[in-house]
């Protein structure tokens, strides 16, 4: 993989969210569902491809901060173990996309929540793996208790959105096999990429900033197209 220059789409973050400050709220949640009800979302026509869900997890760390769910994936799993992921599976028919992810939030950290925690739905994702993610933005509540799944998830991490808003977030590269751009977040002291690295960007920029952002043109790094 290349090292590449960064390129930076969105340097100047806006003023109604995501700072380092931003705190777990009622205002946080309406500006999120009020920007997701504005997005006009893209989706992916069945190509093949399985369909999978992943869950936005938006919720409170112990300082009250705002903050997405990422999760790093048992390395035992089948498809894609010991990497960086949002807890998500494929969906099961006559599954939603919303219920599917909430079904997979609930067996991999042990957060159960309803489908009126359900905020809004992103773009999709296809991925080179032969998956079609849907991601659905959901809001947790005050009162979390998460508990991993060992079989799925080796450990679960609480991002403070203020941490997206840094100046090397995201950090684009080149590769030789694709002309596509791939995206990479320097984040927990490794290195996040996509597809989750899409999402994750994806979420900063609809749900936080409100600025409908798209993300299908960046590549994954090799590694992952398996």
């Amino acid at each position: 993989m290349g090292c590449g220059h960064a390129r930076h789409p969105h340097p100047n973050p806006s003023p109604h969210g995501g700072g380092a400050l931003s705190l777990f709220d009622l205002a946080l949640r309406e500006r999120a569902r009020a920007h997701l009800a504005g997005f006009e979302r893209r989706t992916v026509a069945p190509d093949g491809r399985r369909a999978a869900a992943v869950a936005v997890v938006l919720l409170p760390d112990a300082e009250g901060r705002a903050c997405l769910l990422l999760t790093k994936r048992a390395r035992g799993l089948r498809d894609h173990g010991g990497q960086w992921a949002l807890p998500g599976g494929r969906v099961d028919p006559p599954e939603t996309w919303a219920e599917a992810a909430l079904r997979e939030l609930s067996e991999e950290v042990g957060l159960t929540l309803g489908e009126d925690a359900v905020l809004g739905v992103l773009d999709d994702y296809g991925t080179r793996s032969g998956f079609i993610i849907t991601p659905v933005v959901v809001w947790s509540g005050l009162d979390v208790t998460l508990v991993a799944n060992p079989a799925e998830v080796a450990s679960m991490h609480r991002i403070p959105l203020g941490e997206l808003d840094k100046p090397d977030v995201p950090r684009l590269v080149s590769i030789p096999e694709s002309d596509r751009p791939v995206i990479q977040l320097p984040l927990l002291g490794s290195l996040i990429h996509a597809p989750t690295a899409a999402v994750v960007f994806q979420a900063r920029e609809v749900v936080v900033h409100g600025r409908s952002t798209r993300v299908d043109h960046f590549e994954q790094p090799v590694w992952a197209w398996r």
